[in-house]
């Protein structure tokens, strides 16, 4: 099991657009400026089409400082955000900053602005240009009082405290800023960016910058026209959820938010919970976070970007661990031996190609006594494209999950139905109209929904109770006495 890892590298991306008068010492002061030890730099460029001198300047750096200076271009200009699109492709450090070709942010600030990162509290930093700090040049109260009402705005739609959303000095993990989709071309990057940042639940920080802010006739490039796509960018990202390229982890994201939902489902099964809870496939930690506290919680999962989000959501609990685990990898429980008294698996088991194998290392992880809560996917015939897409290769029928859990060991305690009303709206979305994909519209309207849906489950229970009653055995199994509540669901 592997942990996440440390941040030796920094990647400073540049976009730079008829910069020749400028470029040359920012990237002077970008090599000189001081890193926390142990970290290395590297210059990620972009020559987004410049017409000047630019291009010929750069290449004279690149080719002094092969080992530090990436360079890259664009035969024609797109904008600073596709400038940036183009730098984190070819970024490979751990962390990312983004530094604008003129002198207006210090790279002396480098240290101040990634060390919440490296503290292991942040996820992204803003080096706010309206915080306290040491000096700033005093320029145009117009620009700024723009900057204050398009973060205030962007504050009031993604629910943060910002003091400065456009700046320009934004570092973020690179794992997460790979992730994200940048469909901004232009200065509107800085509002898109803070929406997905947001909505992905990152923890941000703010920390003080020195900023010294040209005039219009120094170069500055950035105009009103440029506040007006900021504002049709704030309200665009509220309404609309574009954070991730993979289908997967779009359709992962918006059942995170699916709160009434989740909580109908932790409500189910934490009275089976134990003391010492291991949780496989742990996701975005939805779940999770209506689990604790516990005397110890493993989480577990095999993405790594999942893995580094559990880790900053909830790896200051000093009782919470986070590792990967794949139940497909044989043997990779095996040091996980009579461990728990309980095993969480909630639609990870529909997902593995050897689920006999996935369940026998599940009750060898289990101390006797101890139990397995699992949902797993109901009725075969609701097998869908859909599925595929969340990672899914089978769904059950009750006789034979009851039969695979009793071949691995584990004592059937109870088999019960979740979520049955769910199965006709799978249906008619999956099977009926053969849609790809789960709608926000559509999931919002369901969650809204649940309070009723509870109470249908419980009617249907009622009126099926003599064919669907669920069993509880309390004779314990001479052989390996390890039980396991099963729930079907959608």
């Amino acid at each position: 099991m592997a942990q996440v890892s440390s941040y030796r590298k920094l990647s400073i991306l540049i976009p730079v657009y008829n910069e020749e008068y400028f470029v040359g010492q920012l990237i002077e002061k970008v090599l000189e400026a001081r890193l926390p030890a142990g970290v290395e730099r590297e210059l990620v460029i972009v020559d987004d089409g410049s017409s000047d001198g630019t291009p010929e300047l750069l290449k004279r750096l690149a080719a002094e400082h092969p080992r530090e200076i990436h360079l890259h271009t664009h035969p024609v200009n797109h904008g600073k955000g596709a400038a940036i699109r183009t730098a984190i492709a070819a970024a490979t450090g751990d962390i990312c900053i983004i530094q604008d070709a003129d002198l207006e942010y210090d790279p002396t600030d480098f240290s101040a602005v990634i060390q919440p990162i490296l503290d292991g509290d942040a996820d992204v930093v803003y080096g706010s240009r309206f915080l306290p700090s040491d000096r700033r040049r005093v320029l145009y109260f117009w620009h700024a009082l723009r900057n204050r009402i398009l973060t205030t705005i962007s504050n009031m739609l993604t629910d943060l405290n910002l003091t400065d959303m456009e700046t320009g000095y934004k570092a973020t993990k690179t794992s997460i800023l790979k992730s994200i989709p940048i469909r901004s071309d232009g200065f509107d990057l800085e509002p898109e960016l803070t929406a997905k940042f947001a909505k992905r639940g990152c923890r941000i920080y703010e920390v003080p910058i020195s900023y010294r802010g040209r005039s219009y006739d120094e170069g500055k490039k950035i105009t009103w026209c440029d506040g007006i796509r900021a504002l049709v960018r704030i309200v665009y990202y509220w309404l609309i959820d574009d954070l991730y390229e993979s289908a997967y982890r779009h359709a992962q994201y918006r059942l995170s938010r699916t709160h009434r939902l989740n909580r109908w489902l932790a409500d189910t099964i934490v009275p089976y919970v134990g003391g010492r809870v291991l949780e496989l496939g742990a996701g975005l930690g939805n779940i999770t976070l209506k689990m604790l506290p516990r005397h110890r919680y493993l989480l577990t999962d095999v993405d790594p970007l999942n893995l580094d989000y559990l880790q900053s959501r909830f790896g200051h609990y000093s009782w919470v661990d986070v590792a990967r685990l794949d139940l497909s990898e044989p043997g990779g429980m095996t040091t996980l031996r009579d461990c728990f008294d309980t095993v969480l698996c909630l639609e990870t088991l529909d997902g593995v190609a050897d689920d006999e194998a996935a369940l026998a290392s599940i009750s060898g992880s289990l101390v006797p006594d101890g139990r397995a809560i699992l949902l797993v996917g109901q009725g075969r015939w609701l097998f869908s494209p859909l599925d595929r897409i969340l990672g899914h290769v089978r769904r059950y029928s009750r006789a034979e999950i009851r039969a695979k859990c009793q071949r691995a060991g584990l004592v059937v305690e109870q088999l019960r139905p979740f979520n049955r009303t769910g199965s006709l709206i799978w249906l008619c979305n999956s099977l009926l109209l053969r849609r790809q994909n789960i709608g926000k519209l559509q999931l919002k309207l369901f969650d809204s929904s649940v309070w009723l849906l509870r109470r249908l489950d419980r009617l249907l229970a009622h009126a099926l109770a003599h064919t669907h009653q669920a069993q509880k055995l309390n004779k314990k199994s001479p052989e390996r006495p390890r039980s396991h509540s099963l729930l079907q669901g959608v």
